[in-house]
């Protein structure tokens, strides 16, 4: 494996940030993005910040989907699209990391090629979209398809941010302030993103579930607004001997020092 640069794309035109110096790869299977293009070092200094704690273990590579989507495209196509990169440059096997939408195609990545697969980490992802979820990524995808980006921005950012109490007061006047921003960079093309909402929209994984065999973390909130806690835990009991931690009063995605503490545990277990 040769590439080192700090963000760029794999041969197979997968685009790709870069973060930590470890000893061993690490795949995170990105979440739902409006554009699959590396991220600005500002935008994932935030966004991939929450992966800090695994620097010194793991070189570790944040992966999106590869650009120009054909019509149709499923996650199931996605996963093999990882599966050819991870062949490519990697060999395997090795650990991944699938969080959100990245949780929904990893799982067909772990059951379609668990040759390239140590261990996996369901990070705040189930076997399919709670139906609140399911409307909100597809009004996110009639926004993108009308190209209101502000208004896409301001609903995934809606979403993710605190949901109760104070800290909802406190966060929604940030969304408009940062909405416009991010909208600044809008992509030319909205294909991508309506793609992989309308793939996630047909995902459920709940009748394949036994069929990954790779060692099992499910780690998220007990207040994720986009699977409910019975997903999680039909998501766990489905997997042959997964482990599930819940963290309440923790939202999309899950963080903070017991989360960091969980993954580093499981990931290190005969390593």
């Amino acid at each position: 494996m040769s590439q080192q640069k700090s963000a760029g794309y794999f041969r197979s035109g997968m685009p790709y940030n870069l973060m930590g110096h470890g000893p061993r790869p690490l795949i995170i299977f990105q979440g739902l993005m409006l554009e699959n293009k590396p991220q600005p070092a500002w935008a994932f200094k935030m966004a991939g910040g929450m992966y800090n704690f695994l620097r010194a273990d793991y070189t570790i590579y944040s992966v999106l989907r590869k650009p120009g989507l054909p019509p149709g495209y499923s996650l199931q196509d996605m996963a093999d699209d990882y599966a050819g990169m991870i062949r490519e440059e990697f060999g395997g096997p090795l650990d991944v990391l699938g969080v959100s939408t990245g949780g929904s195609i990893v799982q067909h990545f772990a059951a379609d090629h668990p040759e390239l697969v140590r261990r996996l980490v369901l990070h705040s992802a189930a076997y399919t979209l709670s139906d609140s979820a399911r409307q909100l990524q597809l009004k996110l995808g009639e926004f993108a398809a009308q190209r209101q980006w502000i208004k896409a921005w301001a609903l995934l950012m809606g979403a993710v941010l605190p949901q109760r109490g104070f800290k909802k007061i406190l966060s929604r006047p940030l969304i408009w302030i940062f909405a416009p921003l991010m909208a600044l960079g809008a992509p030319k093309d909205p294909n991508d993103v309506i793609i992989t909402v309308e793939a996630e929209d047909r995902f459920n994984f709940k009748d394949r579930l036994h069929e990954i065999t790779a060692p099992t973390l499910i780690a998220a909130g007990e207040l994720d607004p986009f699977y409910t806690p019975a997903l999680f835990r039909e998501t766990a009991a489905g997997i042959p001997n997964a482990k599930l931690c819940l963290y309440p009063n923790m939202g999309h995605p899950a963080g903070g020092k017991q989360f960091q503490q969980d993954v580093l545990t499981f990931l290190r277990e005969n390593a």
